[in-house]
């Protein structure tokens, strides 16, 4: 996807985000995110936002030592939408002057800065899903979009330990574990393939791997995958079609936590 699509769809979400939280009891729980309320959830989604750009805005080439950036937090949370609005601008201008091909330190696989607007659109995006699900909303998310998250999230996976420590307990014996999404008229769409192996996982080249066996499969819209990986929705769901044993993935889902 170009990387324009995704600074202009960062500023698209951030600006949802603001409009979903702004007016609602910052106190409401957060049942997608245990223990916050959306008065976390806002702070966490502006703060992490001023975290990247500050990353970008440096080209950073060794892992940084903090995550403390200036904040800038209004003193009254009923504010903090207002306040996450407000940095869109400055985003914005960071990932317009930045040059997606730059070499940096990343915690994922695409050593550029471009990884970082990838990871914030997806970051804000599942959180907006959030925000709507505490207040009582209706969600959408653009089946593209949702497409690319779900490559987001499975080619980054492996590198997650840095923050998911269960990612680096996930193993397998060589099962092949399929995640499909369906088409916009029902038929096929996109399919990512990973294999669980005794050291570990990795993604499968579906070039030159396509014709080994999958041991089980999740097939469903792409955004309801999006929400599955994230843990935003089971497997278990009506939403899915489900083939091959529990227990691949159970053991999948055990240890992904994002």
């Amino acid at each position: 996807m170009p990387y324009a699509t995704y600074r202009e769809a960062v500023a698209r979400e951030t600006l949802r985000f603001s409009e979903v939280v702004k007016g609602a009891d910052p106190a409401t729980p957060v049942p997608s995110c245990p223990d916050w309320t959306l008065t976390d959830l806002t702070q966490h989604v502006g703060a992490l936002q001023r975290w990247f750009a500050t990353l970008l805005t440096r080209l950073v080439q060794e892992p940084p030592r903090s995550r403390d950036v200036e904040l800038g937090l209004p003193q009254d949370v009923r504010d903090y939408p207002d306040w996450v609005a407000a940095g869109v601008p400055d985003v914005a201008a960071v990932l317009r002057d930045t040059d997606p091909e730059a070499p940096m330190w990343v915690w994922g696989e695409d050593r550029h800065a471009r990884f970082w607007a990838r990871r914030m659109l997806f970051e804000t995006l599942v959180h907006r899903i959030d925000a709507e699900h505490a207040v009582g909303l209706a969600s959408d998310i653009d089946p593209v979009l949702a497409a690319d998250g779900v490559d987001e999230f499975l080619v980054n996976l492996p590198y997650a330990g840095l923050f998911a420590p269960g990612v680096g307990k996930l193993r397998g014996d060589g099962e092949i574990l399929a995640f499909r999404s369906t088409g916009g008229d029902g038929g096929p769409g996109e399919e990512w393939r990973m294999r669980l192996e005794a050291d570990g996982f990795r993604p499968v080249d579906l070039g030159a791997e396509e014709s080994e066996p999958v041991t089980a499969a999740v097939r469903g819209r792409a955004a309801d995958l999006l929400l599955l990986l994230y843990g935003r929705r089971s497997y278990q769901d009506s939403a899915f079609e489900v083939s091959g044993p529990a227990a691949v993935l159970d053991n999948w889902f055990a240890h992904t936590a994002f």
